[in-house]
């Protein structure tokens, strides 16, 4: 089984920026780790602050990939495109938050992609991605 992880803006500051929120681990840290517990599965890892660049991945993996895992991170409440990118595509997403959302600001309560996914897991730290790979590996 093939998976593809994409995380948006500023994700790649993990373990950097607010620790309370978001830990103390990067993700490349977290990656490896993710590799070895589930190394039956077939894992890819993209990150960028660039929308577009979330897009083109979206679209590149979108028909031949087994599944998506997609924090788009502040992208989340903005983004109609990557929302639109996810409808398009034949794999299946998962939306995955590290905070829960609902806890915080209210403009980070509105997903343009929660209506497109298969399934929405926040709030669960990094353990959120641990989540969104079992429920794909069933």
């Amino acid at each position: 089984m093939k998976l593809q992880i994409i995380n948006g803006p500023n994700l790649n500051l993990l373990g950097k920026r607010e620790k309370n929120i978001y830990g103390d681990q990067s993700f490349e840290d977290y990656f490896k780790k993710l590799k070895i517990k589930f190394n039956n599965l077939e894992l890819h890892y993209f990150q960028s602050n660039i929308e577009g660049e979330l897009i083109e991945k979206i679209q590149e993996v979108g028909f031949n990939f087994d599944g998506i895992i997609i924090n788009a991170a502040a992208y989340t409440h903005t983004s109609v495109g990557i929302g639109d990118a996810i409808r398009s595509v034949s794999s299946p997403v998962i939306e995955v938050h590290i905070s829960n959302t609902y806890s915080r600001e209210e403009f980070r309560h509105k997903s343009f992609l929660s209506a497109h996914v298969k399934g929405v897991i926040l709030g669960f730290g990094l353990k959120s991605y641990d989540l969104a790979i079992e429920s794909f590996n069933k």
